[in-house]
Protein backbone atom coordinates (compact mmCIF):
# COMPACT_ATOMS: atom_id res chain seq x y z
CA UNK A 1 0.00 0.00 0.00
CA UNK A 2 3.08 2.49 0.74
CA UNK A 3 4.48 1.84 -2.53
CA UNK A 4 1.11 2.52 -4.60
CA UNK A 5 0.97 5.36 -1.92
CA UNK A 6 4.26 6.39 -2.77
CA UNK A 7 4.29 6.42 -6.57
CA UNK A 8 0.72 8.87 -6.34
CA UNK A 9 2.88 11.08 -3.97
CA UNK A 10 5.86 11.53 -6.76
CA UNK A 11 3.59 12.09 -9.26
CA UNK A 12 2.22 15.09 -7.44
CA UNK A 13 5.85 16.25 -6.56
CA UNK A 14 6.14 15.83 -10.08
CA UNK A 15 3.56 18.12 -11.29
CA UNK A 16 4.82 20.77 -9.00
CA UNK A 17 8.34 20.63 -9.90
CA UNK A 18 7.33 20.53 -13.57
CA UNK A 19 4.98 24.30 -13.45
CA UNK A 20 8.13 25.68 -11.65
CA UNK A 21 10.70 24.30 -13.89
CA UNK A 22 8.50 25.44 -16.96
CA UNK A 23 7.57 28.92 -15.34
CA UNK A 24 11.15 29.20 -15.29
CA UNK A 25 12.16 28.07 -18.57
CA UNK A 26 9.56 30.37 -20.43
CA UNK A 27 10.68 33.27 -18.00
CA UNK A 28 14.05 33.10 -18.57
CA UNK A 29 13.82 32.25 -22.45
CA UNK A 30 10.85 34.63 -24.06
CA UNK A 31 11.57 33.85 -27.40
CA UNK A 32 9.33 31.32 -28.95
CA UNK A 33 11.42 29.56 -30.80
CA UNK A 34 13.81 29.07 -28.05
CA UNK A 35 11.64 28.17 -25.90
CA UNK A 36 10.25 25.76 -28.58
CA UNK A 37 13.00 24.61 -28.69
CA UNK A 38 13.98 23.91 -25.21
CA UNK A 39 10.49 22.42 -24.63
CA UNK A 40 11.21 19.39 -27.32
CA UNK A 41 14.47 18.60 -25.60
CA UNK A 42 12.71 18.26 -22.18
CA UNK A 43 9.63 16.23 -23.78
CA UNK A 44 11.83 13.64 -25.02
CA UNK A 45 10.85 11.63 -21.55
CA UNK A 46 7.39 12.60 -22.13
CA UNK A 47 7.66 11.00 -25.98
CA UNK A 48 9.51 7.83 -24.20
CA UNK A 49 7.13 6.93 -21.81
CA UNK A 50 4.17 7.09 -24.11
CA UNK A 51 5.70 5.47 -27.06
CA UNK A 52 6.80 2.95 -23.98
CA UNK A 53 2.72 2.76 -22.97
CA UNK A 54 1.86 2.23 -27.06
CA UNK A 55 4.08 -0.45 -27.20
CA UNK A 56 2.66 -2.55 -24.31
CA UNK A 57 -1.08 -1.23 -25.11
CA UNK A 58 -1.82 -3.78 -28.15
CA UNK A 59 -0.78 -6.77 -26.71
CA UNK A 60 -2.11 -5.71 -23.17
CA UNK A 61 -5.86 -5.39 -24.79
CA UNK A 62 -5.32 -8.28 -26.80
CA UNK A 63 -4.58 -10.55 -24.39
CA UNK A 64 -6.02 -9.75 -21.60
CA UNK A 65 -9.46 -9.20 -23.54
CA UNK A 66 -8.81 -12.98 -25.16
CA UNK A 67 -8.57 -14.66 -22.02
CA UNK A 68 -11.59 -12.53 -20.67
CA UNK A 69 -13.80 -13.72 -23.26
CA UNK A 70 -12.32 -17.16 -23.12
CA UNK A 71 -12.69 -17.98 -19.43
CA UNK A 72 -16.92 -16.67 -19.87
CA UNK A 73 -17.76 -19.57 -21.15
CA UNK A 74 -19.96 -18.83 -24.71
CA UNK A 75 -21.02 -16.17 -26.85
CA UNK A 76 -24.15 -15.68 -25.45
CA UNK A 77 -22.29 -14.46 -21.96
CA UNK A 78 -20.07 -12.24 -23.90
CA UNK A 79 -22.83 -10.92 -26.02
CA UNK A 80 -24.71 -10.39 -22.46
CA UNK A 81 -21.83 -8.21 -21.43
CA UNK A 82 -21.29 -6.37 -24.27
CA UNK A 83 -24.63 -5.17 -24.71
CA UNK A 84 -24.78 -4.19 -20.26
CA UNK A 85 -21.48 -2.43 -21.24
CA UNK A 86 -22.74 -0.36 -24.40
CA UNK A 87 -25.89 0.54 -22.59
CA UNK A 88 -24.14 2.33 -20.13
CA UNK A 89 -21.78 4.04 -22.73
CA UNK A 90 -24.58 5.19 -24.13
CA UNK A 91 -26.10 6.78 -21.32
CA UNK A 92 -23.05 8.22 -20.55
CA UNK A 93 -22.69 9.91 -23.73
CA UNK A 94 -25.59 11.34 -23.38
CA UNK A 95 -25.57 12.80 -20.51
CA UNK A 96 -21.99 13.85 -21.00
CA UNK A 97 -23.05 15.58 -24.08
CA UNK A 98 -26.01 17.06 -22.64
CA UNK A 99 -24.58 18.32 -19.72
CA UNK A 100 -21.53 20.41 -22.14
CA UNK A 101 -24.92 22.24 -24.06
CA UNK A 102 -26.28 23.03 -20.64
CA UNK A 103 -23.21 24.09 -18.73
CA UNK A 104 -21.94 26.40 -21.79
CA UNK A 105 -26.15 27.82 -22.11
CA UNK A 106 -25.84 28.39 -18.19
CA UNK A 107 -22.11 29.98 -18.17
CA UNK A 108 -22.17 31.72 -21.66
CA UNK A 109 -18.16 31.22 -22.05
CA UNK A 110 -17.65 32.37 -25.16
CA UNK A 111 -19.60 35.92 -24.83
CA UNK A 112 -17.63 39.05 -24.41
CA UNK A 113 -14.22 37.25 -24.53
CA UNK A 114 -11.90 40.58 -24.92
CA UNK A 115 -9.72 38.74 -27.51
CA UNK A 116 -9.62 39.47 -31.09
CA UNK A 117 -11.71 36.52 -33.53
CA UNK A 118 -9.92 34.73 -35.88
CA UNK A 119 -10.75 35.78 -39.38
CA UNK A 120 -13.36 33.17 -40.62
CA UNK A 121 -11.43 31.81 -43.44
CA UNK A 122 -8.33 31.18 -41.46
CA UNK A 123 -7.21 27.44 -41.86
CA UNK A 124 -6.87 24.84 -39.26
CA UNK A 125 -4.76 22.31 -41.02
CA UNK A 126 -7.59 19.54 -39.16
CA UNK A 127 -8.77 16.85 -41.44
CA UNK A 128 -12.81 16.57 -41.16
CA UNK A 129 -13.44 14.35 -43.94
CA UNK A 130 -12.90 11.31 -41.89
CA UNK A 131 -15.83 11.30 -39.67
CA UNK A 132 -18.32 10.09 -41.27
CA UNK A 133 -21.03 7.36 -40.31
CA UNK A 134 -19.66 5.19 -43.51
CA UNK A 135 -16.02 5.64 -42.68
CA UNK A 136 -16.56 4.37 -38.95
CA UNK A 137 -18.12 1.30 -39.62
CA UNK A 138 -15.93 0.29 -42.53
CA UNK A 139 -13.03 0.83 -40.06
CA UNK A 140 -14.13 -1.24 -37.48
CA UNK A 141 -13.03 -4.20 -38.44
CA UNK A 142 -9.53 -4.49 -39.10
CA UNK A 143 -8.21 -5.32 -43.04
CA UNK A 144 -5.10 -6.14 -41.44
CA UNK A 145 -4.28 -7.63 -36.94
CA UNK A 146 -1.15 -6.49 -37.54
CA UNK A 147 -1.53 -3.44 -38.95
CA UNK A 148 -4.26 -2.77 -36.09
CA UNK A 149 -1.62 -3.67 -33.40
CA UNK A 150 1.24 -1.57 -35.11
CA UNK A 151 -1.35 1.53 -35.67
CA UNK A 152 -3.09 0.51 -31.83
CA UNK A 153 -6.22 1.25 -33.12
CA UNK A 154 -7.58 -0.16 -30.13
CA UNK A 155 -11.17 -0.61 -31.38
CA UNK A 156 -10.38 -2.95 -34.53
CA UNK A 157 -8.14 -5.05 -31.94
CA UNK A 158 -11.39 -5.67 -29.68
CA UNK A 159 -13.32 -6.86 -32.38
CA UNK A 160 -10.54 -9.03 -33.49
CA UNK A 161 -9.86 -10.45 -30.13
CA UNK A 162 -13.59 -10.99 -29.50
CA UNK A 163 -13.87 -13.00 -32.70
CA UNK A 164 -10.51 -14.94 -31.25
CA UNK A 165 -11.74 -15.11 -27.98
CA UNK A 166 -15.24 -16.73 -28.72
CA UNK A 167 -13.64 -19.82 -30.83
CA UNK A 168 -11.04 -20.31 -28.14
CA UNK A 169 -14.31 -21.23 -25.50
CA UNK A 170 -15.72 -22.94 -28.35
CA UNK A 171 -12.88 -25.16 -28.78
CA UNK A 172 -13.15 -26.59 -25.38
CA UNK A 173 -10.47 -28.27 -24.34
CA UNK A 174 -8.39 -28.21 -27.08
CA UNK A 175 -8.27 -24.31 -26.84
CA UNK A 176 -7.09 -24.21 -23.50
CA UNK A 177 -3.64 -24.70 -24.37
CA UNK A 178 -3.67 -21.64 -26.55
CA UNK A 179 -5.55 -19.83 -23.90
CA UNK A 180 -3.06 -20.78 -21.18
CA UNK A 181 -0.07 -19.26 -23.96
CA UNK A 182 -2.34 -15.58 -24.28
CA UNK A 183 -2.79 -16.24 -20.74
CA UNK A 184 1.13 -16.03 -19.61
CA UNK A 185 1.38 -13.50 -22.34
CA UNK A 186 -1.03 -11.22 -20.38
CA UNK A 187 1.08 -11.87 -17.48
CA UNK A 188 4.13 -11.20 -19.16
CA UNK A 189 2.60 -8.00 -20.10
CA UNK A 190 1.49 -7.12 -16.70
CA UNK A 191 5.14 -7.49 -15.75
CA UNK A 192 6.66 -5.10 -18.20
CA UNK A 193 3.78 -2.71 -17.47
CA UNK A 194 4.75 -2.62 -13.85
CA UNK A 195 8.03 -1.59 -14.81
CA UNK A 196 7.30 0.95 -17.26
CA UNK A 197 5.21 2.81 -14.92
CA UNK A 198 8.55 3.31 -12.75
CA UNK A 199 9.62 6.12 -15.08
CA UNK A 200 5.31 7.60 -14.79
CA UNK A 201 6.70 10.54 -12.41
CA UNK A 202 9.35 11.87 -14.86
CA UNK A 203 7.22 11.51 -17.41
CA UNK A 204 4.65 13.68 -15.95
CA UNK A 205 8.06 16.67 -14.24
CA UNK A 206 8.37 16.66 -17.90
CA UNK A 207 5.06 17.14 -20.07
CA UNK A 208 3.92 19.87 -17.37
CA UNK A 209 7.71 21.16 -17.77
CA UNK A 210 7.66 21.32 -21.56
CA UNK A 211 3.93 22.57 -21.72
CA UNK A 212 4.23 25.83 -19.57
CA UNK A 213 7.83 26.41 -21.28
CA UNK A 214 5.85 27.11 -24.37
CA UNK A 215 2.68 28.60 -23.35
CA UNK A 216 3.67 30.27 -20.45
CA UNK A 217 1.26 30.70 -17.15
CA UNK A 218 -0.35 33.77 -18.73
CA UNK A 219 -2.28 32.19 -21.19
CA UNK A 220 -4.20 30.48 -18.25
CA UNK A 221 -5.33 33.83 -16.94
CA UNK A 222 -6.24 35.05 -20.70
CA UNK A 223 -8.55 32.12 -20.72
CA UNK A 224 -9.25 32.02 -17.71
CA UNK A 225 -12.80 32.17 -17.83
CA UNK A 226 -12.94 29.64 -20.89
CA UNK A 227 -10.79 27.24 -18.75
CA UNK A 228 -13.21 27.65 -15.45
CA UNK A 229 -16.28 26.85 -16.96
CA UNK A 230 -14.83 23.69 -18.39
CA UNK A 231 -13.22 22.92 -15.68
CA UNK A 232 -16.53 23.41 -13.58
CA UNK A 233 -18.42 21.78 -15.80
CA UNK A 234 -15.93 18.51 -15.43
CA UNK A 235 -16.42 18.70 -11.43
CA UNK A 236 -20.14 18.37 -12.08
CA UNK A 237 -19.71 15.68 -14.83
CA UNK A 238 -17.44 13.94 -11.89
CA UNK A 239 -20.32 14.50 -9.17
CA UNK A 240 -22.71 13.14 -11.71
CA UNK A 241 -20.38 9.60 -12.51
CA UNK A 242 -19.92 9.43 -9.23
CA UNK A 243 -24.18 9.82 -7.94
CA UNK A 244 -24.46 6.76 -10.70
CA UNK A 245 -21.86 4.86 -9.39
CA UNK A 246 -23.82 5.21 -5.88
CA UNK A 247 -26.89 4.14 -7.35
CA UNK A 248 -25.48 0.72 -8.13
CA UNK A 249 -22.12 0.14 -5.73
CA UNK A 250 -23.31 2.40 -2.73
CA UNK A 251 -21.05 3.66 -0.65
CA UNK A 252 -17.72 1.58 -2.28
CA UNK A 253 -18.02 3.86 -4.98
CA UNK A 254 -15.62 6.58 -2.98
CA UNK A 255 -13.68 3.88 -2.44
CA UNK A 256 -13.31 3.20 -5.86
CA UNK A 257 -12.06 7.14 -6.75
CA UNK A 258 -9.62 6.83 -3.61
CA UNK A 259 -7.98 3.59 -5.69
CA UNK A 260 -8.08 5.21 -9.32
CA UNK A 261 -6.31 8.07 -8.03
CA UNK A 262 -2.78 7.01 -9.03
CA UNK A 263 -4.15 6.41 -12.75
CA UNK A 264 -6.66 9.49 -12.23
CA UNK A 265 -3.12 11.81 -11.89
CA UNK A 266 -1.48 9.66 -14.61
CA UNK A 267 -3.98 10.84 -17.00
CA UNK A 268 -4.43 14.38 -16.16
CA UNK A 269 -0.91 15.13 -16.14
CA UNK A 270 0.25 13.21 -19.06
CA UNK A 271 -2.71 14.41 -21.18
CA UNK A 272 -3.26 10.62 -21.99
CA UNK A 273 -6.04 8.00 -21.41
CA UNK A 274 -3.94 5.11 -22.45
CA UNK A 275 -1.27 6.18 -20.04
CA UNK A 276 -3.97 5.12 -17.73
CA UNK A 277 -4.66 1.65 -18.82
CA UNK A 278 -2.88 -0.88 -17.06
CA UNK A 279 -3.06 0.94 -14.02
CA UNK A 280 -6.93 1.02 -14.19
CA UNK A 281 -6.72 -2.87 -14.85
CA UNK A 282 -4.35 -3.20 -11.52
CA UNK A 283 -6.70 -0.72 -9.69
CA UNK A 284 -10.04 -2.39 -10.61
CA UNK A 285 -8.08 -6.00 -9.52
CA UNK A 286 -7.54 -4.35 -6.19
CA UNK A 287 -11.40 -3.22 -5.77
CA UNK A 288 -12.69 -6.43 -6.42
CA UNK A 289 -13.84 -6.48 -10.37
CA UNK A 290 -13.02 -9.95 -11.92
CA UNK A 291 -10.51 -9.46 -14.76
CA UNK A 292 -12.81 -11.51 -17.43
CA UNK A 293 -15.24 -8.26 -16.88
CA UNK A 294 -12.65 -5.13 -16.51
CA UNK A 295 -10.16 -6.48 -19.39
CA UNK A 296 -13.44 -6.60 -21.77
CA UNK A 297 -15.12 -3.52 -20.55
CA UNK A 298 -12.58 -0.89 -20.41
CA UNK A 299 -11.04 -1.43 -24.26
CA UNK A 300 -14.76 -1.24 -25.12
CA UNK A 301 -14.90 1.84 -22.94
CA UNK A 302 -11.64 3.72 -24.90
CA UNK A 303 -13.96 3.51 -27.89
CA UNK A 304 -17.36 4.51 -26.91
CA UNK A 305 -16.68 5.80 -23.54
CA UNK A 306 -15.19 9.35 -23.74
CA UNK A 307 -16.97 10.90 -21.05
CA UNK A 308 -14.79 13.93 -21.28
CA UNK A 309 -14.35 14.59 -24.45
CA UNK A 310 -17.77 13.94 -25.47
CA UNK A 311 -18.46 17.07 -23.22
CA UNK A 312 -16.00 19.04 -24.56
CA UNK A 313 -17.05 19.21 -27.85
CA UNK A 314 -20.93 20.21 -27.06
CA UNK A 315 -19.07 22.71 -24.77
CA UNK A 316 -16.57 23.90 -26.98
CA UNK A 317 -18.54 24.15 -29.90
CA UNK A 318 -21.20 26.56 -28.21
CA UNK A 319 -18.10 28.54 -26.72
CA UNK A 320 -17.09 29.08 -30.53
CA UNK A 321 -20.81 29.88 -31.62
CA UNK A 322 -20.72 32.43 -28.57
CA UNK A 323 -17.79 33.81 -29.53
CA UNK A 324 -19.01 34.58 -33.12
CA UNK A 325 -22.32 35.88 -31.60
CA UNK A 326 -24.38 33.04 -33.39
CA UNK A 327 -27.60 31.67 -32.02
CA UNK A 328 -28.44 28.07 -32.13
CA UNK A 329 -32.10 27.19 -31.86
CA UNK A 330 -33.18 24.03 -29.03
CA UNK A 331 -33.61 22.16 -32.03
CA UNK A 332 -30.54 22.44 -33.77
CA UNK A 333 -28.71 21.75 -30.50
CA UNK A 334 -30.07 18.61 -30.34
CA UNK A 335 -29.29 17.65 -34.05
CA UNK A 336 -25.48 18.82 -33.10
CA UNK A 337 -25.91 16.37 -29.96
CA UNK A 338 -27.24 13.27 -31.84
CA UNK A 339 -24.50 13.99 -34.96
CA UNK A 340 -21.76 13.71 -32.15
CA UNK A 341 -23.11 10.60 -30.55
CA UNK A 342 -22.19 9.46 -33.66
CA UNK A 343 -18.90 11.11 -34.70
CA UNK A 344 -17.62 11.28 -31.47
CA UNK A 345 -17.62 7.11 -32.05
CA UNK A 346 -14.25 7.25 -33.87
CA UNK A 347 -12.02 9.56 -31.59
CA UNK A 348 -9.95 7.01 -30.53
CA UNK A 349 -6.14 6.58 -31.69
CA UNK A 350 -7.22 9.66 -33.92
CA UNK A 351 -4.51 12.80 -33.18
CA UNK A 352 -6.24 15.23 -31.48
CA UNK A 353 -9.28 13.45 -31.78
CA UNK A 354 -11.44 16.00 -30.09
CA UNK A 355 -10.35 18.80 -32.21
CA UNK A 356 -11.49 17.43 -35.67
CA UNK A 357 -14.45 16.31 -34.51
CA UNK A 358 -15.73 19.82 -33.27
CA UNK A 359 -13.90 21.53 -36.82
CA UNK A 360 -16.32 18.40 -38.64
CA UNK A 361 -19.46 19.87 -36.53
CA UNK A 362 -18.49 23.90 -36.80
CA UNK A 363 -18.64 23.07 -40.82
CA UNK A 364 -21.75 20.77 -40.42
CA UNK A 365 -23.88 23.53 -38.76
CA UNK A 366 -21.98 27.13 -40.48
CA UNK A 367 -20.16 28.05 -37.93
CA UNK A 368 -16.48 29.29 -38.67
CA UNK A 369 -14.26 26.70 -38.55
CA UNK A 370 -11.59 29.17 -37.51
CA UNK A 371 -12.75 29.54 -34.08
CA UNK A 372 -10.96 26.44 -33.03
CA UNK A 373 -8.06 28.75 -33.48
CA UNK A 374 -9.08 30.57 -30.02
CA UNK A 375 -8.52 27.62 -27.72
CA UNK A 376 -5.64 25.77 -29.43
CA UNK A 377 -3.11 27.30 -27.44
CA UNK A 378 -4.91 26.02 -24.36
CA UNK A 379 -6.46 22.31 -25.75
CA UNK A 380 -3.07 20.89 -24.23
CA UNK A 381 -4.52 21.87 -20.66
CA UNK A 382 -7.96 20.93 -21.22
CA UNK A 383 -7.15 17.50 -22.69
CA UNK A 384 -5.28 16.73 -19.46
CA UNK A 385 -9.22 17.25 -17.83
CA UNK A 386 -10.37 15.35 -20.30
CA UNK A 387 -8.32 12.39 -19.88
CA UNK A 388 -8.68 12.46 -16.67
CA UNK A 389 -12.18 12.31 -16.71
CA UNK A 390 -12.07 9.58 -19.55
CA UNK A 391 -10.33 7.19 -16.96
CA UNK A 392 -12.85 8.37 -14.21
CA UNK A 393 -16.05 6.81 -16.42
CA UNK A 394 -14.77 3.98 -17.71
CA UNK A 395 -13.71 2.77 -14.19
CA UNK A 396 -17.06 3.35 -12.97
CA UNK A 397 -18.69 1.40 -15.88
CA UNK A 398 -16.37 -1.38 -15.53
CA UNK A 399 -17.37 -1.71 -11.92
CA UNK A 400 -20.93 -1.28 -12.38
CA UNK A 401 -21.27 -4.08 -14.95
CA UNK A 402 -19.16 -6.58 -12.62
CA UNK A 403 -22.13 -6.03 -10.11
CA UNK A 404 -24.35 -6.64 -12.87
CA UNK A 405 -22.88 -9.69 -13.60
CA UNK A 406 -22.38 -11.19 -10.30
CA UNK A 407 -18.41 -10.48 -10.52
CA UNK A 408 -17.33 -7.95 -7.70
CA UNK A 409 -15.77 -8.81 -4.88
CA UNK A 410 -17.52 -7.92 -1.45
CA UNK A 411 -14.42 -5.95 -0.41
CA UNK A 412 -11.25 -4.93 -1.37
CA UNK A 413 -8.84 -7.95 -2.82
CA UNK A 414 -5.63 -7.72 -0.94
CA UNK A 415 -2.64 -6.76 -3.43
CA UNK A 416 -1.30 -10.96 -3.17
CA UNK A 417 -4.86 -12.10 -3.87
CA UNK A 418 -5.76 -10.61 -7.19
CA UNK A 419 -7.50 -12.91 -9.40
CA UNK A 420 -5.94 -14.44 -12.24
CA UNK A 421 -7.31 -13.20 -15.33
CA UNK A 422 -10.36 -15.75 -16.28
CA UNK A 423 -10.17 -17.23 -12.46
CA UNK A 424 -14.07 -16.47 -10.79
CA UNK A 425 -13.73 -13.98 -7.95
CA UNK A 426 -13.02 -15.53 -4.68
CA UNK A 427 -16.38 -13.35 -2.84
CA UNK A 428 -18.72 -11.88 -4.90
CA UNK A 429 -21.41 -9.13 -4.35
CA UNK A 430 -25.04 -9.74 -3.94
CA UNK A 431 -26.72 -8.96 -7.17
Amino acid sequence: MSKKSSITTWILIAMILGAVVGYGCNTAFPDPKVAKEIAGYISIVTDVFLRLIKMIIAPLVFSTLVIGIAHMGDASTVGRVGVKALAWFITASLVSLTLGLIMATLLHPGVNIGLPLPDVGAATNLKTNAFTLKDFVSHLVPKSVAEAMANNEILQIVVFSIFFGTAIATLGERGQRMAGVIEDLAQIMLKITGAVMWLAPVAVFAAIASTVTTQGLGILITFAKFMGSFYLALFVLWGLLTLAGFAFLGRRVFELIRLIREPFLLSFSTASSEAAYPKLLDSLDRFGVNRKISSFVLPLGYSFNLDGSMMYCTFAVLFIAQAYDIHLPLGTQITMLLLLMLTSKGMAGVPRASLVVIAATLNQFGIPEAGLLLIMGVDQFLDMGRSATNAVGNSIAAAVVAKWEGQLAAGPVPETEKDIPGEEPRTTAEA
